[in-house]
């Protein structure tokens, strides 16, 4: 039996949705670089898509009704209208320009749907479609073939099933291309230790003010197990044109609806306004931009909203305006907030250390997770989890929970990684709330405003000193040692010598 066709049966349907997914970039391997494979595959995914679920729409309406076609291209049977000619099939039956004919079609879906997924496909404008030198009619022929192999249709594959494989595509995709990847992807198992800090109830609202390609909330959403209670409750801002549009059909693709995300600089034009103040969550969950620079000092420095309650850092890094914006969107009340930084925030000095010790005097820091190097693309720099809540439980009061995660991770090839057994052992440490030896160490503010301020994890949390052996002691063992080997080799030489396999 073929090694491929072997390996596919062994493959969940999941699996080989993936793989099927994953071979489409072996097709474009050649005149398209591997940076340039998320331009082509995913917008083409979100094509297909849309194709086969307004199929799957057009045969449930005709069976509603007998087969009346008018009430069966009626918009209110169908999440997305697809204009006569922009079909899959209207390009599937094309054989000479084939990438006009692409353009053309996801144009007039865009068009057709700007309530919902406007800016979609024409935010990928470095695929260049019709460029014959770079993608012929006979190669574009080839991977609108292959795509068409697999009909994705809800019934087919779940919301859940599509956003996972198109999640997988997003890994991918990071894989190949490392640089800039992490300003889009987030490791998953990461971002669900964030949501279980923040522990999103039924009616909560959650809001990423960075967020990517739409990770962290499709994942608060799954945690509170009831997308209708979710409905109007789940607001994100990204500031790139291409990926805001990504998080929206990803969100779309998991099924969640009514979801509002919107495209723009939030350090500098937060689009969450209400009443001219700026509009407050139950959860906050970020992994913003690390030590971003230019980014707008000068206007936060006076902020119509008051994002600079401690202070304003250095157009030279950005971290603290995140994390002071985030705090700042956080319902007063019952709000918590969840984000990602470098740990270089933990000890800098200069305004960095003055606004450190201002968030410090508010007692809103319930726990700090230092995380190991490497776990993150397009950086090596160690990055730590602050976990802040309005309303902290009266025994984390004037305190805050270290916890060193540094050496909990699962080591792989390509980078380290942390797996959901990792990511339950320090959810646990948090949840435990109780010093642990090498590894957690609960701090009281007065300790650490005596440690001018530092929340250096290392600070506190101290590693347990191994006994070192004298060198007599040493010297001791070995012989040991040794006297066992030679024990262990003339008992094997008796033994082969009684066995008659030596002579003597």
């Amino acid at each position: 039996m073929d090694k491929k066709k072997k390996q596919q049966e062994n493959e969940s349907p999941s699996q080989q949705l993936y793989s099927h997914l994953f071979e489409a970039c072996n097709i474009m391997r050649g005149p398209i670089n591997q940076d340039e494979y998320k331009s082509y595959i995913t917008p083409l995914l979100f094509f297909k898509r849309i194709s086969d679920s307004f199929d799957e729409e057009t045969e449930i309406a005709l069976k509603e009704s007998d087969g009346d076609k008018e009430y069966a291209a009626f918009p209110e049977n169908h999440i997305f209208q697809i204009p006569e000619g922009c079909h899959w099939i209207d390009v599937r039956n094309k054989s000479e320009n084939i990438g006009k004919a692409i353009v053309n079609a996801m144009n007039g879906i865009e068009r057709a749907n700007q309530d919902k997924i406007a800016g979609l496909f024409s935010s990928f404008d470095d695929a260049n479609w019709t460029d014959k030198n770079k993608l012929s009619d006979e190669r574009l022929k080839n991977l609108i073939e292959h795509m068409s192999q697999v009909r994705l249709r809800n019934s087919d594959y779940p919301s859940d099933v599509m956003g996972d494989a198109y999640e997988y595509l997003i890994k991918k995709f990071a894989d190949l291309s490392k640089k800039n990847a992490g300003e889009f992807y987030t490791p998953r198992t990461i971002v669900k230790l964030m949501i279980w800090l923040l522990d999103p109830q039924p009616g909560d609202s959650v809001y990423d003010p960075a967020c990517g390609t739409g990770g962290m909330l499709i994942e608060a959403i799954k945690y509170i197990h009831n997308d209708k209670q979710t409905y109007g409750k789940i607001y994100g801002q990204e500031k790139n044109l291409s990926t805001s549009a990504i998080a929206s059909m990803n969100l779309l693709l998991h099924g969640k609806r009514d979801v509002t995300v919107t495209q723009g600089d939030t350090l500098r034009k937060p689009n969450y306004i209400e009443g001219g103040k700026l509009k407050t969550f139950n959860c906050v969950v970020a992994n913003p931009p690390f030590s971003l620079k230019n980014w707008g000092a000068a206007q936060f420095e006076t902020d119509p909203y008051g994002r600079n309650l401690w202070g304003c850092p250095t157009d030279k890094n950005g971290d603290f305006a995140w994390l002071q914006h985030m705090v700042k969107s956080m319902d007063p009340v019952r709000g918590k907030c969840a984000v990602v930084l470098p740990q270089g925030v933990l000890f800098r000095g200069n305004r960095d250390g003055k606004i450190r010790e201002e968030l410090v005097k508010t007692d809103l820091l319930d726990c700090i997770i230092g995380l190991t190097g490497g776990v993150f693309y397009s950086t090596t720099v160690s990055a730590c989890i602050l976990y802040l809540n309005n309303r902290k439980p009266k025994e984390h009061k004037g305190k805050v929970c270290m916890i060193d995660a540094s050496s909990i991770y699962t080591a792989q090839r390509a980078q380290n990684i942390m797996s959901e057994e990792d990511i339950d052992r320090v959810f646990k440490l948090y949840a435990d709330y109780k010093d642990v030896p090498d590894f957690v160490k609960i701090v009281s503010n007065k300790d650490i405003v005596a440690n001018g301020n530092s929340l250096a994890i290392n600070n506190y949390v101290k590693k347990t000193s191994e006994e070192v052996a004298s060198p007599e002691e040493v010297r001791k063992k070995f012989f040991e040692a040794l006297k066992d080997v030679q024990d262990a080799e003339a008992k094997m030489m008796k033994l082969l010598e009684d066995g008659g396999y030596l002579s003597e």
